[in-house]
C-alpha cells in the first residue's frame, strides 16, 4: 500500500492506493487535510495535523473490507508505504519531515520531496522535460527522467515568479492605476471587488499574504478575457516567464509541462506564449496527484 500526499500552503491531498495483483494498482481512498509546510510550521502542529486528521481517515477501514490486502495480524500503518511532496520540503527540511511521519508509518520506506518533484514526476513521468509550476507562485526545473538537474530561481513574486498569479496582479493593480487605457477597466474591477486604491494599498503593504491577494485578480481577468488590453497582460506574463526562467535551460527541444491553476486556467494563452518564445506546449495539469498516481502505480 503507498500513501500519497501532495501538500501546499492551505491543504494537503492525500491518495491511498494498494496492489491486490503485482502489476494493478487502485485507490482506496482520496481524502484531503490541512496544509503541511515544515517552513512555516513547528513539528507539534504538523504531528497534530498527521495524528488527528491522517491517521483517523486511514482507520476508517475495516479489516473485513481489506481481507486478502493486509496482513491482519500487523497494524495497518505499519504496512503503508508514504510518499509526500510539498511545498517547504526543502533538502533542509526533508530529514525532519521523514523522522515525524516515521512516527506513525513506522516500518515502510518514506519518501520525501519538494513540490517541483511532485510536478516534474506527475508532468514527465520517467521521460526527460521541462517541468513548471503556474499558480499563485511559479517555478520550473529541467528533469532527466529520474533527477531534476536544473532549476531557475523562481525568487518570489517580489523579485521573480513571473507567470504566476501574484505577478498577473501585481502588473494588473500597476496598469488600472498608471495607464488611461485601463480606466474602465479600473472602475469595473473596483466595483466589483468593492475596494479602494487605499484598501489595496493596505492590503498589499500591511496586511499578510499579499501574493494571494494580488493573485485573486485573475478571476477578474479570466472574466473579462476578451479585452484586449486584460489578453495582453496575461500573454506578457507569461511570455517573461519562458524568457527568464526556461530559456535559460537551454533546451528548446523538450517540451514544457504545467501545473498549477494559472496555467489550467489559461493554458490557450499559455500556448500562444509558449509558441511566441520558441517552445513547444506539453501536458498541462490543474493538480499533480493523478500524474502522481500514475508515476507510483508503475
Amino acid at each position: 500500500m503507498i500513501l500519497i500526499a501532495d501538500s501546499g500552503g492551505t491543504k494537503t491531498d492525500w491518495t491511498l492506493l494498494y496492489s491486490p495483483y503485482p502489476t494493478r494498482w487502485e485507490v482506496i481512498s482520496s481524502f484531503q487535510t490541512q496544509g503541511i509546510n515544515p517552513i512555516h510550521q513547528e513539528p507539534n502542529v504538523i504531528r497534530d495535523i498527521l495524528g488527528k486528521e491522517v491517521v483517523p481517515q486511514l482507520s476508517t477501514f475495516s479489516r473485513q473490507e481489506l481481507s486478502g490486502i493486509l496482513t491482519l495480524d500487523t497494524p495497518l500503518l505499519s504496512q503503508v508505504e508514504v510518499a509526500f511532496y510539498g511545498s517547504g520540503c526543502t533538502p533542509v527540511h526533508v530529514p525532519g519531515m521523514k523522522q515525524m511521519l516515521a512516527q506513525f508509518f513506522p516500518t515502510q520506506p518514506i519518501e520525501v520531496h519538494s513540490d517541483l518533484m511532485a510536478a516534474a514526476r506527475a508532468l514527465c513521468q520517467h521521460e526527460p522535460g521541462i517541468a513548471c509550476i503556474l499558480g499563485t507562485g511559479a517555478n520550473s526545473c529541467l528533469y532527466d527522467g529520474s533527477d531534476i538537474v536544473q532549476n531557475t530561481p523562481a525568487l518570489g513574486y517580489i523579485l521573480g515568479d513571473e507567470g504566476s498569479g501574484a505577478v498577473l496582479g501585481r502588473l494588473f493593480m500597476n496598469s488600472i492605476f498608471k495607464n488611461p487605457a485601463f480606466a474602465d477597466i479600473r472602475d469595473s474591477y473596483l466595483k466589483q471587488a468593492k475596494l479602494t486604491q487605499a484598501d489595496i494599498i493596505n492590503k498589499v503593504y500591511r496586511e499578510p499574504m499579499a501574493n494571494r491577494f494580488l493573485a485573486t485578480t485573475a478571476l477578474y481577468i479570466s472574466e473579462h478575457i476578451d479585452n484586449p488590453l486584460l489578453r495582453e497582460l496575461v500573454v506578457g506574463n507569461f511570455r517573461q516567464f519562458f524568457r527568464n526562467n526556461i530559456v535559460p535551460y537551454h533546451r528548446p527541444d523538450l517540451p514544457v509541462h504545467f501545473v498549477g491553476s494559472m496555467a489550467y486556467h489559461y493554458e490557450n494563452l499559455l500556448n500562444e506564449a509558449a509558441q511566441a518564445e520558441g517552445f513547444s506546449l506539453g501536458t498541462v495539469m490543474k493538480s499533480p496527484m493523478k500524474g502522481l498516481i500514475t508515476y507510483h502505480s508503475k
